[in-house]
């Protein structure tokens, strides 16, 4: 089922065509006036009770695990997806001579912490090349042997949405005892997973993008066997009893339950986490299937007609619904970005491609207005 157009949820000029949705989400109206709101409350500290520093994380893990199909209790706030990829790293053993299975091309949050712990404990980072036919799930499957130690994979590749099988990645890893790592920044709110389904190790996304949310937020699911694990940092809110502030000296050597021992200080943080929350509300509210229809269609038509230009793009069913690549072949692909802002028409040059990314707040006249700009503007893009 599709979703009709939710602009009027935005404060979104009519004068401008925003399809660049991967590269950073507008705040609703709803999500600004959450963090307005709690910023504000910040001006007269004296109303901010002792429970108001876990009332809310309680509903945003509450939410987030709804939203993936985890539980509450699996769930951590971290700020950046690298922050947690870094848990990850700390808690995942690789053996000496294992590897480490990674994209060509993949985002550098999920590669230089790999690269690190590869070389701290003498393995190898085993980068798989990009498929001709775009099937990086057949490329990923094909590069795990009973060395692999961690297959640390996105659920679409950010630079062109082109698509992994998580679930068949997901089984691999466990017939090989490889562990599964999800960078989940450019499909978590937008492309639906289940992480009963995929089973991954460790799972990491931002707010900022498909969540819709603010920047410097995000969140990172654990599952139950890594729980127990190595935190990163050591702050007093992820130690047992810290509701008693009264007692906060009494040091303890024992942590929260559940994944909240990999918080990142400050967690409560009065601005962020409401309006994190007002976005997670709003994407469930949508639905994450129903968003992925609607948004797949905008980018099915733009698939089809940039192939009618000449343009290269993934075949429908090796690309996630919300992302669509425009390669072209030797011709320059931030002339024609360049060419499209000019007419405040704005996407980003991702890799070698044009990467298109609307939302559920796009219309019909949006893309439309980006076809007219690609069609014109096409036959003048310089060769490389």
């Amino acid at each position: 089922m599709t979703l009709p157009c939710q602009r009027s949820l935005f404060d979104l000029s009519d004068e401008v065509t925003y399809l660049n949705c991967s590269y950073m989400g507008p705040l609703s109206k709803a999500v600004l006036s959450a963090g307005i709101e709690g910023l504000s409350n910040k001006s007269q500290p004296w109303k901010i009770e002792p429970s108001d520093f876990f009332s809310s994380l309680v509903t945003a893990r509450r939410l987030f695990g709804t939203l993936i199909g985890g539980d509450p209790a699996g769930v951590a706030m971290i700020p950046s997806v690298s922050y947690g990829m870094a848990i990850a790293a700390a808690n995942l053993p690789v053996p000496r001579e294992g590897n480490i299975v990674l994209l060509a091309e993949q985002f550098p949050s999920n590669v230089y912490v790999w690269r690190q712990l590869a070389l701290e404990n003498g393995a190898e980072v085993r980068t798989v090349a990009r498929p001709e036919d775009d099937d990086w799930t057949r490329a990923v499957l094909q590069s795990v042997d009973d060395k692999t130690a961690i297959l640390a994979v996105p659920h679409c590749h950010w630079t062109d949405g082109t698509l992994l099988d998580l679930q068949q990645v997901g089984e691999r890893a466990r017939e090989s005892g490889a562990a599964l790592v999800v960078d989940g920044c450019q499909s978590i709110g937008a492309l639906p997973i289940d992480v009963g389904v995929v089973q991954p190790d460790f799972l990491a996304t931002a707010s900022y993008k498909w969540l819709l949310g603010p920047y410097s937020h995000g969140f990172l699911w654990v599952a139950p066997r890594w729980r127990q694990g190595r935190s990163i940092e050591h702050n007093w809110i992820a130690r047992s009893n810290a509701e008693d502030f009264a007692a906060v000296a009494n040091y303890t050597d024992s942590f929260a339950a559940g994944a909240r021992r990999f918080d990142v200080g400050e967690v409560s943080n009065f601005a962020l986490l409401p309006a994190a929350i007002a976005a997670l509300e709003q994407t469930l509210e949508w639905g994450v299937e129903e968003v992925q229809a609607t948004i797949r269609l905008m980018t099915r038509r733009i698939a089809d007609r940039a192939r009618e230009l000449g343009l290269q793009v993934a075949a429908e069913d090796r690309r996630a619904g919300h992302i669509v690549g425009l390669r072209l072949g030797d011709r320059d692909p931030q002339s024609l970005a360049t060419a499209l802002a000019s007419e405040k028409v704005h996407v980003s040059v991702r890799g070698t491609s044009v990467r298109v990314s609307p939302h559920v707040y796009n219309t019909e006249e949006d893309v439309e207005r980006f076809l007219r700009v690609l069609e014109a503007a096409w036959t003048t893009v310089p060769v490389l």
